[in-house]
């Protein structure tokens, strides 16, 4: 864990502590983590690992090796 990961792990719970004793804030601070987190892990669904990039790209390389391609202008990559 970084230093600055650190700084924010104490801020983090530095604010979590000065509104615990408040069931309200606390359940809007949850609402709020969860939604953070549903975000990211929206995020990273989102990304594909290097295999599966190097996967994309090797299949790619043995299509066009094949002639299995259709060019395209570059014209029409604007369009």
């Amino acid at each position: 864990m970084t230093s600055m990961q650190m700084q924010l792990n104490s801020e983090l719970f530095a604010a979590l502590q000065t509104i615990s004793g408040d069931e309200g804030l606390m359940k809007k601070a949850v609402r709020s983590l969860k939604r953070i987190a549903s975000q990211k892990q929206a995020k990273d669904e989102n990304l594909i690992s290097m295999a599966e990039l190097e996967d994309i790209v090797s299949e790619g390389e043995k299509d066009i090796k094949e002639g299995n391609f259709q060019p395209v202008a570059i014209d029409d990559l604007w369009k």
